[in-house]
């Protein structure tokens, strides 16, 4: 027979308040160390266009429509907007460019709007923390102060900033919400920034000259200076494709009993190259060229 101590034993309901009191703290702790993830009202977006050899980009939060009057209600006619939610909207240009017709230098600006009734304007500013506009804007800041053109489009939900009509010297920055669109267009200086890379890479690889030479020959039909591209190309490493190059540009300057010798030199390099992916056009060029 066992015998026990009175203070041996604990009543049940103690044991099982015990247990209950332990899960609790688990249960209360455990959002200490996890996140709760939910949508954002306004999610987070970004766009990015390349024009020519300019980069730009656009960061902004995306609000919704929600059943709601957007335009003169929501975003107030005739009052500084950050043209986002949360922050003001940034955009980014790697190189200089001509926004709405006015300069603006390489860098990073908030994008400021006064929408109005009568005609949209669109401020670039270097002011990039701009959480409250109407507190903070301040139009000393702006680097471009800029007229857009609005044009009425199929109900959108969310904001959204698009590039459209892009070229290799300009595009149009659109901001489309509710039933608007507001463009501003942009444009670059590629003939000149392009011109710039290729002087700087003047000590550059045999690769880098062959792909300035295809680019000179086809933007500018300046077949002189694309020929002394390829050449130095040649001259740095005769490869299939830099003679392949330079055979092209010999034909596209009527010259083609040289080109046909450049093609051949091509030819018999390739052959020896698994990466020969010219192979066809330095074929047909071989035989086209033949009795001109």
């Amino acid at each position: 027979m066992l015998l026990f101590r009175k203070d041996d034993v604990r009543p049940m309901k103690n044991v099982a308040l015990g247990c209950l009191l332990s899960a609790l703290v688990v249960f209360v702790a455990a959002p200490a160390s996890a996140q709760l993830e939910l949508p954002a009202s306004s999610p987070s977006a970004k766009v990015a266009q390349e024009v020519g050899v300019t980069s730009i980009s656009i960061d902004y939060s995306s609000p919704g429509v929600k059943g709601r009057k957007v335009w003169g209600d929501l975003v107030p006619w005739d009052k500084p907007w950050r043209s986002g939610a949360n922050q003001a909207t940034k955009i980014t240009f790697s190189h200089d460019v001509t926004f709405g017709g006015k300069a603006v230098p390489a860098g990073t600006y908030s994008i400021v709007t006064l929408p109005s009734q009568k005609g949209w304007k669109v401020m670039l500013n270097k002011e990039l923390g701009l959480f409250s506009t109407a507190a903070q804007y301040a139009p000393a800041n702006d680097v471009a102060t800029v007229s857009a053109t609005t044009a009425a489009i199929p109900s959108r939900e969310r904001l959204t900033y698009v590039f459209s009509n892009t070229t290799e010297d300009s595009t149009s920055l659109d901001l489309e919400w509710e039933k608007l669109r507001v463009s501003v267009p942009i444009k670059t200086d590629t003939a000149t920034l392009a011109k710039a890379n290729i002087e700087k890479a003047s000590k550059a690889s045999a690769s880098e000259h062959a792909q300035a030479a295809r680019y000179v020959a086809d933007s500018t039909k300046d077949y002189v200076t694309a020929l002394k591209l390829a050449d130095a190309s040649v001259a740095m490493d005769s490869n299939w494709f830099n003679q392949w190059v330079r055979a092209d540009i010999l034909a596209r300057d009527g010259k083609f009993a040289e080109a046909r010798k450049a093609a051949q030199i091509s030819w018999d390099l390739g052959e020896k190259d698994p990466n020969f992916f010219f192979k066809a056009q330095v074929s047909k060029a071989l035989a086209d060229w033949k009795n001109k």
